[in-house]
């Protein structure tokens, strides 16, 4: 009787999300489309579209469908981003390379935080956008802010950073390789300063090989060491908000380890010995990239564009000065290494 229960329950749960998943789901098969077709950013088609039917998520039965996806489909997405990742890819480059990737890294969230002020940003919003520039873009946007207090401006924050940091990253993968031609970098330093400074992994991939073939694999190399540091970082973060906050907007204490960070290493750890199939970790990479779509989708759903724009040219100014950063940062470190 119990089980019987607990699968009509689950029944029940299953047929009040799917018509807001299904949802979520077109519109994200739909900005793949557009991105294939007219080489557009698919985060940020998934985005707009998103926000352009965002009245499904103010009435009807989409609505908890649309919240699932934009939570736990996130974790999920993020979660499997860890298949992607293994020790032996971080130590091919090397010690001193690593190293002036991951400190561009930190000293590029130490930067925000310590200038948000001047931008008129609270911590929050600073950590966000930072977080989101030093690591992987949009994704590092989305895992960052599932450990964040809430409160009720934090879906526009979220949207406002992966809008920024997909467009400058966009305009990075135009004007970069440019850049790293006119500074005559070697193919493996343009793809150290490619990885390192570019936020978004298709873009990153799409500067490097414009560039030749082995610059495209060290670029994605580093960007990819980049993504092996969300977890710590999202470790590190949500140990320190745990003390700073007793609890959040809804009375609940932020998590110790939150679930889909330790599903990420777990997978980064399995992967390092190759205990993982390459088929499966395709999969598990290729599941996460839909779902991360999918997810941003539903966020866009729940947005309301108006409070987004409100931001200000401030907050503008601020995820530009942290774009800048990273790439004076990575520039010197290049500079000094040779």
């Amino acid at each position: 009787m119990i089980g019987a229960s607990h699968a009509s329950i689950l029944c029940q749960r299953a047929k009040d999300l799917f018509p807001g998943v299904a949802v979520a789901i077109l519109v994200a098969v739909a900005a793949k489309f557009l991105s294939e077709h007219y080489t557009a950013p698919a985060m940020l088609m998934a985005l707009l579209l998103g926000i352009a039917v965002s009245f499904l998520a103010e009435e009807g039965k989409t609505i908890a469908g649309i919240n699932f996806s934009a939570r736990a489909l996130l974790r999920l997405g993020v979660a499997l981003l860890g298949a992607r990742i293994s020790f032996d890819l971080i130590t091919a480059l090397g010690a001193p390379m690593i190293a002036l990737v991951v400190g561009g890294l930190v000293a590029t969230i130490l930067f925000g935080l310590a200038v948000g002020r001047l931008f008129g940003a609270k911590w929050r919003f600073s950590f966000l956008t930072a977080g989101s520039v030093a690591i992987c873009g949009a994704s590092a946007a989305m895992a960052i802010a599932a450990i964040l207090p809430k409160d009720e401006r934090s879906e526009e924050r979220l949207i406002f950073t992966v809008v920024g940091v997909t467009v400058l990253s966009t305009i990075a993968m135009i004007v970069y390789p440019i850049l790293t031609e006119a500074l005559e970098m070697t193919r493996d330093q343009a793809g150290v300063f490619l990885g390192g400074t570019i936020h978004d992994v298709a873009q990153v991939v799409g500067a490097g090989f414009s560039i030749s073939e082995a610059t495209g694999d060290t670029s994605t190399l580093v960007k990819l060491i980049r993504v092996a540091m969300l977890a710590p970082v999202v470790i590190i973060a949500s140990l320190i908000i745990r003390q700073m906050h007793d609890g959040d907007t809804d009375g609940t204490r932020p998590a110790l380890l939150p679930g889909f960070v330790l599903a990420f290493l777990v997978l980064a750890t399995i992967n390092s010995f190759n205990a993982l199939p390459s088929m499966v970790a395709q999969g598990l990479g290729e599941s996460s990239r839909w779902l991360l779509l999918i997810a941003i989708a539903a966020v866009g759903m729940k947005t309301n564009l108006r409070q987004v724009l409100s931001v200000g040219p401030a907050a503008i100014g601020l995820i530009v000065a942290e774009t800048l950063f990273i790439a004076i940062f990575i520039l010197i470190g290049l500079h000094f290494m040779t």
